[in-house]
């Protein structure tokens, strides 16, 4: 199911096709087409190169393995069990370079996952990131060393028609998308002050500037 975004202003499609499924096809997603997604999320930016991300994978060629997957979700992710993927996301908290906290870490994990869920969707595939994990029980699943926080979760497959889904998720997955304005999270010059539409900035849209 495409669910392009309904933009503002002219983006490109591959970012308004992304976005957050529940309803997966039980189909396996091949061995190449995982590291193509993993290639594309070892290019992301990151402070001092320190690549702080790493991914743990697991997928439905081992049920057990996914099964014990599976256990760390909440209840309320309970339709993520259907995909044939899930990853946990982990940050390393201190730089390789000097045992420092790395404050950025979380960020650069981010910046990671969310060029492999870019990658999913050029791909035909979508991901479904996850807060809604138990994060002692994952560092124990997947055995997370200390100095690395387990980030999130994410359900990952091709899509599937929306009946596997119960009627109330059904629902949501059939809302409009909506996102804030652009006036509400950025600012001129000082925050709170929201970006105008200035003759300056009109100007430059159109090729018109400097």
């Amino acid at each position: 199911m495409e669910k392009p975004a309904p933009v503002a202003y002219p983006i490109e499609q591959l970012l308004q096709r992304r976005w957050s499924p529940r309803a997966f096809a039980p189909k396996p997603v091949e061995r190449e087409v995982l590291l193509r997604l993993f290639e594309a999320a070892r290019w992301a930016p990151s402070s001092y190169n320190e690549q702080s991300w790493r991914y743990i994978v697991v997928t439905q060629k081992n049920p057990e393995q996914l099964k014990e997957a599976q256990s760390v979700l909440s209840s309320g992710n309970a339709w993520a069990t259907k995909a044939p993927v899930l990853i946990c996301s982990v940050a390393q908290l201190a730089f390789a370079r000097s045992d420092k906290p790395n404050r950025h870490a979380f960020h650069d994990v981010g910046a990671a996952s969310e060029n492999l869920l870019l990658q999913a969707t050029a791909l035909g595939l979508f991901g479904h990131q996850m807060a809604g994990f138990d994060v002692e029980k994952a560092r124990v699943v997947f055995q997370v060393p200390e100095g690395y926080e387990p980030v999130a979760m994410m359900a990952l497959g091709y899509p599937a028609e929306l009946e596997s889904l119960t009627e109330e998720q059904r629902a949501h997955e059939e809302r409009p998308r909506a996102r804030r304005p652009i006036q509400d999270f950025v600012f001129d010059g000082r925050f709170g002050n929201p970006i105008g539409h200035s003759k300056a900035l009109d100007s430059t849209a159109q090729g018109g500037g400097a």
